[in-house]
């Protein structure tokens, strides 16, 4: 009888692990001010400002696991997109976002 518990009690928390959200999925405040969602959308992570001058609008796209991830992101003022990665640690995200490769500017954000 106790094997039988111990089995279903492992079944139930085995799922669980596989669930677990990446680092980068959240909320995070911008260098703005701006609340930016970062959410699994297919088999990425869709960037989209909550709140703030541009709420509502897509500003990234992002491919990674763990604590690096890399894509493109655009810049809401201009709608330019540019290369673009992110680097999660501890309840910080350094976004990057380049042109060439040669000319990037970066933002650190932290998780709400």
């Amino acid at each position: 009888m106790k094997l039988r518990t111990w089995i279903a009690a492992a079944l139930f928390v085995v799922p669980g692990v596989a669930l677990a959200a990446e680092p980068i999925e959240g909320n995070w405040k911008t260098a703005s001010g701006a609340t930016a969602v970062i959410a699994k959308c297919g088999g990425s992570f869709c960037i989209t400002l909550k709140t703030g001058k541009h709420a509502g609008k897509s500003i990234g796209k992002l491919s990674g696991s763990g604590s690096d991830y890399s894509g493109s992101i655009t810049d809401p003022e201009t709608d330019k997109t540019y290369s673009g990665s992110g680097s999660v640690s501890g309840k910080s995200l350094k976004m990057k976002g380049c042109v060439l490769a040669v000319l990037c500017k970066s933002q650190t954000w932290s998780r709400l």
